[in-house]
């Protein structure tokens, strides 16, 4: 039977596992789990782009990039490598750039590339929406690791705002939602709240209060997001500096 959260997300058009990453992480890993696809999907959508910016700070072309995140995703399916993840051996996205760093020294694996990338789509990727991604990066020379945590961070702030903006909606405040979300990207005091009373019909007072409410609903539905990443929740607020450390890059 589905849980509440989970009947929510689904009707919202956005499935979502109700556990954690990792429980998703052990479905895409079976085949014989009747969630294997939408898991692998899941995990897919979550953790491409992380990867692909780190190819091209490697260097690789869009084309080499996107060939090569598609062949890797089809090869840790092939290979069953998501079945020998595991909480206990650290974040789930460490695990990933490892096992990519193997693939890329595969020369084996590094010729096919292309040929695999073509034949197995694991999931839909538009290059131009990727590039378009990649180029907001900043100019400054990252490292392909930093490239790829501050991607991480970005993708799990996306995600979490997403979540915010689903909740929203299903209450009837995607206006309030809207109006608001500025906030929450922002200094409290860099947009006055008075500029919202005219708009959202509230008082200074009643906007100050929805901002505090939708600010405290953010932190909590993003600490969520990084406890479906780590083993535990005694890791979650090492994990929380990391994603700001990153975004500092």
């Amino acid at each position: 039977m589905q849980d509440k959260n989970q009947r929510n997300s689904i009707s919202a058009g956005k499935p979502r596992f109700a556990t954690t990453h990792w429980s998703v992480v052990s479905a895409a890993g079976k085949s014989s789990s009747p969630q294997q696809k939408q898991a692998l999907e899941t995990l897919c959508r979550s953790y491409w782009f992380p990867l692909y910016a780190y190819l091209r700070q490697r260097g690789y072309d869009t084309h080499q990039a996107e060939d090569l995140t598609q062949a890797f995703f089809g090869h840790i399916l092939e290979k069953k490598d998501l079945q020998t993840a595991d909480p206990k051996y650290g974040k789930f996205r460490s695990f990933l750039l490892v096992r990519l760093k193997y693939f890329l020294s595969d020369q084996r694996d590094r010729a096919r590339a292309k040929k695999r990338g073509g034949d197995r789509k694991i999931l839909s990727l538009s290059i131009q929406n990727a590039e378009g991604q990649y180029a907001l990066e900043p100019a400054i020379q990252l490292s392909p690791e930093q490239l790829f945590e501050k991607s991480w961070a970005l993708t799990v702030l996306e995600r979490t705002m997403s979540r915010l903006e689903d909740e929203m909606a299903q209450k009837k405040k995607r206006n309030l939602f809207d109006c608001l979300k500025v906030y929450l990207t922002t200094d409290k005091d860099v947009i006055p709240y008075q500029d919202m009373t005219t708009e959202l019909g509230m008082t200074e007072g009643s906007v100050r209060v929805a901002v505090h409410r939708l600010r405290r609903r953010y932190r909590k539905l993003l600490r969520d997001e990084i406890a479906q990443t780590v083993g535990g929740v005694d890791q979650v607020d090492e994990e929380m500096e990391s994603l700001f450390a990153a975004l500092a890059y």
